[in-house]
C-alpha cells in the first residue's frame, strides 16, 4: 500500500481548481509514477460561501495560515498570488518543516533570497516549476539536465499575453489597442493588463531563470524592463518588411562572470525559432557550453498547463529520498551572492532605429554624421515614402553598437532639430551573420 502525502492548497482559482481536477482525474497515473497518493486535507479560500467542487471530506478555511500550522499537512501548495499573505504563508509553512510548491513568480523574484535561504535552513523542498513558463519544464532543465553545463545565455518569450498581442499585430495588422481588447475578450489578458504588457511578469520569471542558470541573486529592481504598449503598427510592418518579427524578449547573457539582463521588445529574425512562436505560447532558448542550444516551447499559462507544472513538483517531492531546495548550481552554497551586472546601456547589439525627418536635402548626411560620431555604422538605410507634410521615416539598421551610443546620437539629432520626434530603437536578434536556426 502506498504511503500518502497530505497536502493543503491555498487558493482555488483557475490553477488551484485545475490542480484539484488533475489530482482526481489522473490519480492512477500519479500513483503508478510516484508510488505515492496525494490527499488534499484542507483548502484555503477567500469566499467560504461559494460552492466548490472538491473531494469529500476536504476542509475549507478562510485563513491560509491554518495550512501551515496543521500537523498532518506535509506539503503546502501556494496558489494565491501576490506577495503579502503568500509570503507569510510560505515562510510559516517552512518554519514548521513543511515543503512548499508555488506558482508565484512575483513572490520568488522579489523575496526569493529570503525564501530560498529558509528552505535551505529548514531542509525542506521548494518547488516552483510553474512560476517560470507554465507547462514548459525550464526549471527542471536548468536544475537537472544542464547542471553540468556552463550556461552562457537564457532568452525567451516569457509572457503569453504580450506574445498574443504582438502576434495579432504582426499577422492581422491590428493596432496595439485592438489586439489588447481582443486578448481581454478571450480571457488572455486581465482587465488591468499592466503586469503583462509593461514587462513585469516576464521580468519576474527572468530573475528566477538567472538564479537557476548562474546561482546568483539578480535584484529585480536592477532589471531593465521595457514593455510593448508603445509599439506601433508602423514598426511591426517595417520589421516584417526586413524579415523580422517584433517579440517581447526576456534575455540574460553571461560573460566572464558578468550578467547583462533585461526585458525588451526586439526584432527577431524569421530564421530563429523564437520568431515563429505565436499566440499565447511561451518559449525559452538556453545556450550551454556542452549541449549548445536547447529550445523549449509550450503553453505558458492557463489552468491545466500551470496545474500540470504544479503537479510535477508535487510528484518530484514524492520521489525524492533526499530533500533539497530545487535550486540549480547552489546545493552546496550557504548563501547566494549578488550578480555582477553589466549596465544595459553598455550591452552591444545591432539596432533597428526609426527616425522621423523632413524630406529635404542633407538630412541623411546629418544623421550619418551624428551616428558616426558615436562610432555607429549602418548595415542598411531605407527611406519610406513621404506623407502629405513631407515627413518621412528613415529606418536605420545598424552594425553592433552599445545602447548608450544609440541614445546619444538620437538625442543630438532631436536637440538640433533634425528629428521631428524622438527616435524609436529596438535590439535586433538573428539575421545578418547568423546561421539559420531550425527549419
Amino acid at each position: 500500500m502506498s504511503e500518502k502525502i497530505i497536502i493543503g492548497i491555498a487558493g482555488l482559482g483557475t490553477v488551484g481548481s485545475g490542480l484539484v481536477e488533475m489530482l482526481q482525474k489522473n490519480r492512477e497515473d500519479i500513483l503508478r509514477r510516484s508510488g505515492r497518493e496525494f490527499v488534499i486535507k484542507a483548502v484555503a479560500v477567500h469566499n467560504l460561501n461559494k460552492k466548490r467542487d472538491l473531494p469529500e471530506g476536504v476542509i475549507l478555511t478562510g485563513n491560509p495560515l491554518d495550512l501551515a500550522s496543521d500537523p498532518d499537512i506535509q506539503v503546502v501548495v501556494e496558489l494565491m498570488g501576490g506577495t503579502g499573505a503568500a509570503r507569510e504563508l510560505v515562510l510559516a509553512a517552512m518554519q514548521n518543516g513543511k515543503s512548499v510548491v508555488t506558482a508565484n513568480k512575483a513572490l520568488l523574484a522579489e523575496y526569493g533570497k529570503e525564501i530560498f535561504a529558509l528552505a535551505r535552513e529548514k531542509n525542506v523542498s521548494l518547488g516552483y516549476e510553474a512560476s517560470s513558463a507554465g507547462a514548459i519544464p525550464v526549471i527542471e532543465t536548468l536544475r537537472d539536465s544542464m547542471a553540468g553545463n556552463h550556461i552562457t545565455s537564457v532568452m525567451g518569450i516569457l509572457n503569453g499575453t504580450s506574445n498574443y498581442i504582438l502576434s495579432e499585430m504582426n499577422s492581422k495588422g491590428s493596432s496595439f489597442a485592438d489586439a489588447l481588447a481582443d486578448a481581454q475578450s478571450l480571457g488572455l489578458a486581465e482587465a488591468d493588463p499592466t503586469l503583462d504588457i509593461d514587462g513585469g511578469d516576464a521580468a519576474h520569471k527572468l530573475v528566477l531563470l538567472i538564479r537557476l542558470a548562474w546561482g546568483v541573486h539578480f535584484d529585480y529592481d536592477k532589471l531593465v524592463i521595457r514593455g510593448i504598449r508603445d509599439i506601433s503598427r508602423l514598426d511591426v510592418q517595417f520589421a516584417r518588411d526586413f524579415g523580422y518579427r517584433v517579440k517581447l524578449i526576456g534575455q540574460a547573457r553571461e560573460e566572464d562572470g558578468v550578467i547583462e539582463a533585461g526585458v525588451f521588445p526586439a526584432l527577431v529574425h524569421k530564421s530563429m525559432l523564437l520568431a515563429r512562436v505565436n499566440g499565447a505560447y511561451n518559449a525559452v532558448r538556453i545556450e550551454g557550453n556542452a549541449v549548445g542550444s536547447l529550445f523549449l516551447h509550450g503553453l505558458g499559462a492557463g489552468s491545466r498547463p500551470t496545474a500540470s507544472a504544479v503537479l510535477g513538483d508535487l510528484m518530484a517531492v514524492a520521489r525524492r529520498s533526499v530533500i533539497n531546495t530545487c535550486e540549480a548550481n547552489t546545493g552546496y552554497v550557504e548563501d547566494l551572492g549578488d550578480a555582477a551586472i553589466l549596465p544595459a546601456d553598455d550591452a552591444v547589439f545591432r539596432w533597428y532605429v526609426r527616425t522621423t525627418v523632413r524630406d529635404t536635402p542633407g538630412v541623411l548626411r546629418d544623421i550619418a554624421a551624428a551616428f558616426a560620431a558615436e562610432g555607429i555604422s549602418f548595415a542598411q538605410i531605407i527611406q519610406k515614402a513621404a506623407d502629405e507634410d513631407d515627413r518621412v521615416s528613415l529606418v536605420l539598421m545598424t552594425h553592433e553598437a552599445p545602447g548608450r551610443a544609440i541614445k546619444a546620437a538620437g538625442k543630438k539629432l532631436l536637440d538640433d532639430g533634425t528629428l521631428l520626434a524622438p527616435h524609436v530603437a529596438y535590439r535586433i536578434l538573428g539575421g545578418i551573420g547568423n546561421e539559420t536556426e531550425g527549419s
